[in-house]
């Protein structure tokens, strides 16, 4: 693998898309290439159908990259839901005989196997009102956006769609990965450090944990930190 680049897929939070990833590249060693993922429905796909399902998701992932990662290394990062598609995406490599990626690091989720929890259920099904409301608690919407109200009638239904495939997800045990697997949190969100450690229980490797300051989007704080956890982690296969 001498010379050759790692491309490090990036999977967005409910609501991101790509460009939420626009930054990350300037933190990492150059021998890393940023490949951030759109969904349909969101960023350059925005004209596309919205999905409601984590493993519609990750397949969909999967078509994106199929044919490049027989011949390019790879590791996959995923914050928030995006750790659930990415896991899932892990998955669906396994189940179509494809390799695997090198390292896996996931931000503010907790282990899949760890229910969602009662209030999470029913988060897509509030109103407008209430559910931006709910939004802005997350820090995912700044106040100034959710006063644009012809913005948040195109930004909402994207959210609730995104926060329905997390609702709806359901876990099935399967055998650990052999992948290393590193796990960011923000000291101050809803993600507990028990349940974040509950990722142990998907990988035969020991995982890696750091926690930092901040709440669910503390990753936008610590880019500098995070660019160095990643490019130690990856550094090692090159």
């Amino acid at each position: 693998m001498a010379n050759k680049k790692i491309v490090l897929y990036c999977i967005s939070f409910a609501g991101g898309s790509s460009y939420s990833y626009r930054d990350f590249a300037k933190h990492l060693d150059n021998s890393i290439e940023v490949e951030a993922i759109d969904l349909p429905g969101h960023g350059k796909k925005l004209r596309e159908a919205l999905l409601t399902d984590i493993n519609l998701m990750a397949d969909h992932i999967l078509d994106q990259i199929r044919t490049a990662i027989p011949t390019t290394p790879f590791a996959i990062y995923g914050h928030s839901m995006g750790a659930t598609i990415g896991y899932q995406l892990c998955r669906a490599l396994i189940r179509e005989g494809l390799p695997m990626p090198l390292h896996l690091f996931f931000s503010s989720r907790q282990g899949p196997s760890v229910p969602i929890k009662e209030e999470g259920k029913y988060l897509h099904l509030l109103p407008q009102d209430q559910f931006i409301k709910m939004a802005m608690e997350y820090g995912g919407i700044p106040r100034e956006v959710a006063a644009e109200k012809e913005l948040m009638d195109l930004f909402v239904p994207i959210m609730k769609a995104d926060f329905k495939a997390v609702a709806q997800y359901t876990y099935e045990p399967a055998p650990p990965l052999d992948i290393p697997i590193t796990v960011l949190i923000g000291a101050n969100e809803k993600t507990t450090y028990d349940d974040a450690m509950k990722w142990q229980e998907v990988t035969c490797h020991k995982i890696s944990m750091t926690q930092f300051s901040g709440g669910h989007f503390f990753i936008f704080d610590h880019l500098p930190e995070i660019g160095k956890i990643i490019s130690s982690s990856l550094g090692r296969y090159l």
